[in-house]
């Protein structure tokens, strides 16, 4: 048994295949299959005179998605796909498919595919999608493995938020009080950083938020890193590599995904360090210029990262925020003390935001004066202060949503076709 993936190194010989029957067509005594297993996309070509009569009447009798296997001798094609055809010998159904699967060829609305996501996902362009997810994901974690992080898991149920509890999903936690699903592990991997200097977490993170533009998502996965002894500068740096290696892994490794989704390649072959690096101040004038309504202390809204993104063809840092429109744990320039020293990171052609980062906040005494100036809870963050007491450093951190990488590098319109069964906030099927 040999997957179509490893077809290329059986050219001549006979395999036996397993997967699923996505289309075909019969032309008299010749039977074209498209046949998927999962790894890639292939077709298998029956002539009637080669193959048992109950072989023959099988296919004849076959529905689309469902389940075969199949027997041929594998054919150099170039004008396939794959590079490859296989020439049948042998089929089998494993099991008949109903014979009214509701996905057809014409087309569907985004609310008919999402109620049949599960379905949806065996189409073309969402396996290719998903397919380019996993390489983001593997790509993230040898690039910071490769640069000392190690990964920390940090808790999904937690006390309270990393700024405030607006926009989190609240729990009775049995005799204990309100828990909240996270919105972010960044605190507790700044615990794990005064252990193992860097590290990071990558996990499903959910936001309250009522929201419905293409960026959103109630449910989606995060991954927050931190190190110690890391300052500004050099964050900035690490978040530049790890965009570079991301998007060079998946020019690599994706090539026939890319060809499915129809994605323009060239401005990902653009993304190269440096990134261009405008400060907060520098991008609203930048903006009014171009037309928006932004004022001087507002943070970048969806619209504004649009109309800024499609100035540039590389990635954007935006840097040093008012901080009054920031998280009270980020450190203050010292040249500005009204902003912090932090950036987003927005990629290129209108999609906008995909990191946010910082220098955190050291200082005991200064993160104190924070959560009272916020009107946060001081018992609930006493945990978090503790660091600044013992032994604290200057770290940095940043944090990217996977589903907005993934959105960007595949050029889909929207973030729900980014995540195997998106949650909006009025959508929880299937």
């Amino acid at each position: 048994m040999v997957t179509i993936q490893q077809c290329a190194q059986n050219i001549g010989k006979e395999v036996e295949l397993n997967g699923w029957a996505y289309n075909f067509r019969s032309s008299g005594k010749i039977f074209f299959l498209q046949f998927r297993d999962g790894t890639v996309r292939i077709q298998v070509v029956y002539s009637e005179a080669d193959i048992t009569p109950e072989a023959w009447s099988a296919l004849e009798g076959l529905h689309l998605e469902s389940s075969v296997r199949v027997k041929g001798i594998v054919k150099e094609d170039t004008r396939s796909p794959s590079g490859f055809e296989i020439e049948g010998k042998g089929f089998e159904i494993i099991q008949l498919a109903f014979d009214d699967y509701p996905i057809s060829k014409k087309e569907h609305g985004p609310d008919f595919l999402l109620e049949n996501r599960h379905l949806w996902l065996r189409s073309e362009k969402q396996w290719a999608i998903q397919r380019v997810r996993n390489t983001v994901i593997n790509a993230t974690y040898e690039y910071l493995n490769n640069q000392g992080f190690i990964k920390i898991d940090a808790p999904i149920l937690t006390p309270n938020a990393c700024e405030d509890t607006t926009e989190l999903f609240a729990i009775d936690y049995f005799d204990l009080g309100k828990a909240y699903l996270s919105q972010s592990g960044q605190l507790y991997i700044e615990a794990a950083i005064m252990s193992v200097g860097r590290c990071f977490d990558f996990g499903p993170v959910f936001r309250a938020e009522k929201s419905k533009t293409r960026r959103h998502l109630t449910e989606f996965w995060m991954m927050d890193a931190e190190a110690a002894f890391v300052e500004y500068e050099e964050n900035l740096k690490i978040q530049e590599g790890l965009i570079c290696y991301i998007v060079d892994s998946v020019l690599k490794q994706n090539q026939n995904e890319l060809v499915l989704l129809e994605r323009d390649q060239e401005p990902l072959k653009k993304i190269q360090a440096p990134f261009v690096r405008l400060t907060h101040k520098e991008a609203v004038a930048k903006l009014r210029a171009l037309g928006s309504d932004i004022l001087e202390d507002d943070d970048l809204g969806g619209d504004d990262e649009t109309i800024l993104t499609k100035q540039y063809d590389k990635p954007i840092f935006v840097e040093k925020y008012p901080a009054k429109v920031k998280a009270f744990y980020m450190k203050r320039d010292l040249n500005d003390p009204d902003r912090a020293l932090c950036a987003d990171l927005l990629a290129p052609e209108g999609y906008g935001e995909i990191i946010g980062g910082s220098q955190r906040e050291d200082d005991y005494q200064t993160l104190v004066h924070r959560i009272e100036e916020q009107h946060l809870s001081m018992e609930a963050f006493k945990w978090y202060l503790d660091l600044r007491k013992y032994g604290s450093v200057p770290h940095s951190g940043f944090g990217y949503g996977l589903e907005r990488v993934v959105g960007w590098i595949c050029g889909t319109p929207h973030i729900r076709e980014t995540i195997p069964f998106p949650r909006l906030i009025n959508r929880i099927y299937p």
